[in-house]
């Protein structure tokens, strides 16, 4: 179909000399009948995560299969409704929720109680790129808290967040010498917790709940805030992180969906109405088959 050369609807819409509506209701078509043939049966390990719909707080939430990397389902919001809902699109195409036996997600109060409350029986693991997203996100609170006295670290907030291998040369000398002991920056002893996290991920899982122990005694007696309440809230969530270490299984194919939707997104401008941006997201996520079928 010709959204497929990335063009946006109402380009095409031009070219064909068509009003976009009508584009629109070509691709519900076909796209409701190649989901009604869908066979969700096979299903066992599913990722949950959200993206924007639209500017400011719209959301849509995207249940993808691990296995084959497509989206199974996708629904307005990001709240606990989200699951029961996919629970319910799952038995409409021959899914057993009792047969899913992974389903990874961050650490969203609303899923964590969607997935409890419908999906029982699935071990849920708390993605560790989501994990470590919030290691970050207390490394730069406590970098915005201390430049205020400390000028040198302007202009520094990606050296921080972003692995080491992954910087340029010159990069890696500024961090460096930014993390000297002389200097004694708050922020360097943020990275060193928040680096230091990361071996969690090597651990032996025999070994893995002592290496959080310890990490977390570090974590919560360095007298830096951000950190603190960071470790407290993976603390909490302890067992659903040690899950990693026993099945293995994060979000990246969803991350990687995430980031396609978004081209999704810019393609599919002017949509109009969730349920066109939902048609735009199967037809290029969803692995349909849209060959139409004989009569």
């Amino acid at each position: 179909m010709v959204m497929a050369k990335g063009m946006p609807v109402k380009s095409i819409a031009a070219l064909l000399k068509e009003h976009d509506t009508r584009l629109w209701r070509v691709l519900d078509h076909y796209v409701h009948q190649s989901r009604q043939g869908a066979d969700f049966s096979a299903v066992t390990a599913v990722g949950v995560d959200e993206t924007s719909s639209k500017r400011g707080h719209n959301y849509v939430s995207l249940f993808v299969d691990l296995e084959s990397s497509r989206v199974l389902f996708a629904t307005e919001g990001k709240d606990a409704s989200t699951l029961e809902r996919f629970k319910t699109d799952l038995e409409a195409h021959h899914g057993d929720p009792s047969h899913i036996q992974e389903i990874c997600c961050d650490m969203s109060p609303a899923f964590i109680k969607g997935v409890e409350n419908h999906f029982p029986e699935a071990h849920l693991t708390f993605d560790k790129f989501h994990v470590l997203k919030i290691l970050n996100e207390a490394v730069d609170e406590v970098r915005r808290q201390e430049q205020q006295d400390r000028p040198e670290l302007k202009r520094t907030r990606y050296l921080w967040l972003k692995n080491p291998v992954n910087l340029k040369a010159n990069q890696a000398a500024t961090l460096d010498a930014l993390q000297v002991k002389k200097l004694n920056l708050k922020t360097a002893r943020a990275y060193h917790i928040r680096m230091n996290f990361q071996e969690f991920w090597n651990q032996p899982l025999q070994a893995a709940e002592v290496f959080l122990k310890k990490w977390y005694f570090w974590a919560t007696h360095s007298r830096l805030e951000p950190m603190i309440e960071k470790a407290r809230m993976l603390k909490n969530h302890l067992q659903n992180i040690l899950t990693y270490l026993k099945h293995g299984i994060t979000n990246a194919t969803s991350e990687s969906i995430n980031s396609k939707i978004q081209w999704v997104k810019y393609t599919a401008r002017g949509f109009r109405n969730f349920e066109n941006f939902k048609n735009a997201i199967y037809f290029h996520c969803g692995d349909l088959d849209l060959v139409p079928k004989p009569t």
